[in-house]
């Protein structure tokens, strides 16, 4: 009997001590991740009762709380809604929030550490809670041509500043109004997000970050970058560029977009020209010659593989594992299982510009409490030397050739120097291509390197290419930068 009831005494200290282990668990370990789920309704509520702090562009409060007789209190509202839905996001009591308000929302929200003296003197002087505010690196200006210049289409630009990755605009359309998911309507709030969620369109997309498109030409810079740093090619190398190239392994052939040769010097022109007439052939070839290797590792230097902004929710940019040499010929030219953000194009666009030096992009400048005290602002920092100045001088005269003497003609601005490339990427017969540009300028002191890509618009299919569709775009923007 004795040994019975040690038994039972010993099952039940252990379950006690489980218990209390687990109590402390959930209250230690795992209550910050409790805290911060989306939808959680109870801390939300909590939040609902003080002033959450802004979101700032330029000097505009674009995101905003204001006090009303609800038992929420305070109601987020949002200026621009539709320019600025997809950086700020929503903050909903039933949905939870996105983007900036999800990532920020501890600052916003006023419940960060950083923020611990101010919520005791709160405290102690009765004075009501507050958040802090968050700056956007965003310059309202480019943001709102870029918004304009895409009106009617389907697709994203980003624009950065190529010496500090600071990201000036970022525009994906179609956009939504995050008013209707902060309302304290609950059925319309619900009848919203399920609109949303059917539309075909998927306007809550950030296609800017959360999208990759196969890059099409423009992924010839990695291409070109990669045979650069081999040393076995110069921009005067001549490579070959015949008509149609036959693919090993396969009864298949690759053409180029001229429907014959690139160049009417002949079927062996030069990689600046290659590289001006968008050559598909001579990009093949090198593409086989140099290696998938070589390609993974160039495009990973450029940020391919790796999750490359921390204030966003955003996808990965990737280049195939282990492609043949068929699929490496068509990863060459941006196509097979190449992927990549508009963020990430821009990227390698402002690494060529920056002498070779990606810089670690950020939408976010400065983190302020609600006494405006600065809690951190955000210092430029390297991502890596993507290619070496040597080579990114040569990409950088290869790229200028292409405005200047090729196909990047329609972004070109009187009295500046424009580097670019087009891009008009395949994907299945039965919807269009994606039409891509990535430029930046002034060639000889960048101040932006710019990545557009439309996905869809109103043209037949015969007008969609990266000179006609996004290239106009890429001015516009490259032009609201430097004021020409």
């Amino acid at each position: 009997m004795n040994r019975a009831i040690r038994r039972l005494g010993v099952a039940v200290l252990v379950m006690f001590f489980a218990l209390l282990a687990n109590v402390n668990y959930i209250q230690v370990v795992q209550a910050p991740g409790l805290n911060n789920r989306s939808g959680n309704t109870r801390v939300l509520l909590d939040e609902y009762a003080r002033e959450r702090g802004p979101i700032i562009v330029g000097q505009t409060q674009v995101a905003y709380s204001v006090k009303t007789d609800d038992d929420l209190v305070y109601l987020r509202r949002y200026r621009q809604p539709e320019l600025y839905g997809h950086l700020t996001g929503f903050y909903s009591y039933i949905y939870g929030s996105r983007a900036i308000e999800s990532a920020y929302n501890s600052i916003l929200s006023g419940t960060d550490d950083r923020l611990f003296v101010r919520r005791i003197v709160d405290l102690v002087t009765n004075r009501p809670p507050k958040g802090g505010s968050v700056t956007l690196t965003i310059d309202p200006r480019v943001q709102q041509v870029a918004y304009d210049a895409l009106e009617g289409k389907t697709g994203a630009a980003v624009a950065i500043e190529p010496s500090t990755g600071r990201i000036l605009a970022m525009v994906s359309r179609p956009t939504y109004d995050p008013n209707k998911l902060s309302s304290h309507d609950r059925e319309s709030i619900v009848d919203t997000w399920e609109s949303l969620l059917k539309n075909p369109s998927n306007p809550m997309e950030n296609r800017a970050v959360q999208h990759r498109y196969p890059p099409g030409s423009t992924f010839k810079l990695v291409t070109s970058a990669a045979a650069l740093s081999s040393g076995e090619y110069t921009p005067e190398t001549e490579v070959p560029a015949p008509a149609e190239l036959d693919l090993p392994q396969t009864t298949a052939t690759m053409n180029n977009w001229q429907g014959g040769l690139c160049d009417p010097s002949g079927p062996r022109i030069t990689l600046q020209r290659a590289l001006e007439t968008s050559c598909n052939t001579s990009y093949a070839a090198i593409g086989m010659e140099l290696g998938d290797d070589a390609l993974r590792e160039q495009a990973e230097a450029f940020g391919f593989g790796t999750q490359v902004l921390d204030e966003l929710q955003t996808a990965t940019s990737v280049f195939p594992e282990d492609p043949d040499e068929p699929q490496t010929a068509l990863s060459s030219i941006g196509q097979f299982d190449v992927a990549a953000t508009p963020l990430q194009m821009a990227m390698v666009t402002a690494a060529i510009a920056n002498d070779g030096k990606l810089m670690k992009p950020y939408i976010v400048s400065e983190l302020n409490g609600p006494d405006l005290q600065p809690l951190s602002t955000t210092d430029p920092e390297v991502f890596s030397q993507a290619v070496s100045p040597q080579v990114a001088e040569q990409l950088k005269q290869m790229m200028v050739g292409v405005v200047e003497n090729g196909t990047g003609s329609p972004v070109s601005i009187d009295g500046v120097s424009v580097a670019g490339k087009t891009g008009t990427a395949q994907t299945t017969p039965e919807r269009p291509p994606y039409a891509w540009f990535v430029a930046f300028a002034p060639a000889d002191n960048p101040a932006v390197a710019v990545a557009v890509v439309v996905e869809k618009a109103n043209v037949g299919r015969d007008e969609i290419s990266g000179g006609k569709l996004a290239a106009p775009i890429a001015k516009a923007v490259i032009e609201a930068v430097i004021g020409a």
